[in-house]
């Protein structure tokens, strides 16, 4: 029986996917359930197991964009083995298998991939003048496009380029942040934070809370803690506009900015009004694993009424984070550096954190945006009163 498989449905809003890379050789035996592609739509990457076991034909290369419901390859389910490519991508043996390949062809001595192939007839280019960097001195889609766009340059063979497709995410990316720049009235306020308490309080008890809880007690869940309740206390940075309409919230669902290979992602922590630290850390660590790992899905993405990004993890000292739509602020950390600061008329040095908060001038005005940034920053420098109750340990479940 020959089994066509289909793009499935993404999500409401996704009509295509682009084929990111398949997991397995066109001839090869797959089993059911086997992960064989991974596929980009513009807001994740996704995984497209197999729906039956037996030997797949592939019918749509690496780099295509296909709709939903377009049959990318055939499994003829009668045929009965064994996969070889599942075992050693469980075990790490290889990260990849690249664009399918068929049965390569002879051209002048030379062995070429099937794109190669097609590439080489449509340009009607000589296999003999390019030179082949794949396996065994294999022609790959590269070479050719390389000769082709003039991309080597043989008197300096040190002096090279590459190229390589955006993908749909990086693709859809792009046009957001051009979107908000030029859609919002954005503007970006500054404020500096004393991270001497919160270090104080993760030296003393990070150990015990992560012999406990299983998970670090990480800044993120300070900050997340103080922004939620700034958010209650300022609505306006908690609402959306809509057409005409604003739209507020009674409720905090807070999307943390996660570097993903993949490109950025943001997963969404829900209600976050009702977590406690143990909760906010467990959680931040489950989604940031599955978006670096490609298996975050839309509905964890979807949603959110503010954001936090993190750029100091990087080294960043400050910068002017870019609002994520339809959300009308967010809020950017950064490094932590010991600086002098005056203290009661004396010069003392104390781990500083900048903050820059991006808002939509439309929907927040500056008062609204200082006042927030300086209730985020009285909730970290005093946080045992503010954060925990004046009670850490009952705080941090130890």
């Amino acid at each position: 029986m020959l089994l066509e498989m289909k793009v499935p449905s993404p999500g409401e809003s996704i009509s295509e996917v682009e084929i990111s890379e398949w997991l397995v050789k066109d001839g090869d035996y797959v089993e059911k359930d086997q992960v064989i592609a991974e596929l980009d739509s513009d807001k994740a990457t996704l995984e497209l197991p197999a729906e039956e076991s037996g030997v797949i034909k592939i019918t749509v290369l690496d780099g295509e964009t296909v709709a939903v419901g377009d049959v990318v390859c055939i499994i003829d389910t009668s045929v009965k083995g064994e996969s070889k490519v599942k075992s050693k991508k469980e075990e790490g043996l290889i990260d990849s298998v690249k664009t399918p390949e068929k049965k390569t062809r002879d051209l002048g001595g030379k062995k070429t991939t099937p794109l190669a192939s097609a590439i080489i007839n449509e340009h009607d280019i000589s296999a003999k003048d390019v030179k082949g960097t794949g396996e065994a001195g294999k022609i790959t889609k590269n070479d050719v496009l390389d000769l082709i766009q003039g991309k080597e340059n043989i008197d300096d063979p040190l002096r090279k380029k590459t190229t390589k497709k955006m993908s749909s995410l990086r693709r859809k990316i792009a046009t957001r942040l051009v979107n908000v720049k030029n859609e919002t009235a954005m503007l970006t306020t500054f404020n500096e934070v004393d991270m001497s308490a919160i270090l104080d309080i993760r030296n003393k008890y990070k150990e015990k809370f992560k012999d406990i809880h299983a998970v670090g007690l990480g800044f993120m869940s300070f900050f997340t803690s103080a922004v939620t309740q700034s958010l209650l206390e300022f609505s306006d940075v908690n609402s959306m506009i809509d057409g005409e309409e604003i739209i507020s919230h009674n409720y905090v669902d807070i999307g943390i900015a996660v570097s993903a290979p993949k490109g950025l992602m943001v997963p969404v922590l829900r209600n976050t009004e009702s977590m406690s630290f143990k909760e906010i850390e467990k959680e931040i660590s489950r989604l940031a694993v599955k978006a670096r790992e490609g298996k975050i899905t839309i509905d964890e993405m979807l949603g959110g009424t503010f954001t936090i990004t993190n750029g100091g993890v990087f080294g960043s000292m400050l910068s002017t984070p870019i609002i994520n739509p339809p959300q009308s602020a967010i809020l950017g950390m950064h490094n932590i550096v010991e600086r002098p600061v005056v203290i009661k008329g004396k010069v003392v040095v104390r781990p500083i954190m900048y903050l820059a908060l991006s808002y939509d001038h439309r929907i927040i005005d500056g008062k609204e945006s200082v006042g927030f940034l300086c209730r985020v920053k009285e909730l970290l420098e005093y946080p045992i009163d503010n954060l925990m109750g004046g009670d850490i340990k009952k705080a941090l479940e130890l």
